[in-house]
């Protein structure tokens, strides 16, 4: 830049009032002033400009970054789809498969009829935690087994 300081500025003021004189060297000032304003926003616009462009790369290598990484998603998406309908054959078939050595069946009257069995095959320690009822009570017995002392 300019290394302009005050006694050269005043001197380059002297010069101008002497060459360009009294009457016109406010207008020639004002004009000057105009073509500065114009030349700092064209500067500003540039700069501006500069630095969209700028964003604007970063952006598309953003947006590239993010494309490959929703690619991996989506393959690894379908991988996972892959091996729920492997299972999800593999469960059908096993469905359908005839029950094996008369156990458990779908066919709710047998169901209903093994019902007591397949009870008495908990364990008591589960029915304890859990609080099952092992045996009957009348309403009368239980309103006294709960009765504050």
């Amino acid at each position: 830049m300019l290394d302009l300081g005050l006694d050269k500025l005043a001197l380059v003021g002297v010069v101008a009032l002497i060459v360009i004189g009294p009457e016109k060297l406010p207008k020639v000032a004002r004009t000057v002033g105009h073509m500065m304003g114009k030349a700092r926003r064209y500067v500003a616009d540039v700069k501006a400009e500069v630095n969209r462009s700028i964003e604007l790369e970063e952006l598309k290598k953003a947006q590239a970054q993010f494309r490959e990484a929703a690619s991996e998603v989506s393959g690894s998406l379908n991988e996972v789809s892959e091996g729920l309908n492997e299972v999800q054959t593999s469960f059908e078939e096993a469905w359908k498969a005839p029950a094996l050595d008369g156990q458990w069946s779908p066919n709710p009257q047998s169901v209903r009829k093994n019902w007591r069995v397949r009870r008495m095959r908990t364990p008591m320690w589960f029915k304890e935690r859990t609080g099952v009822r092992r045996h009957v009570q009348s309403g009368a017995a239980r309103v006294a087994r709960h009765r504050p002392k």
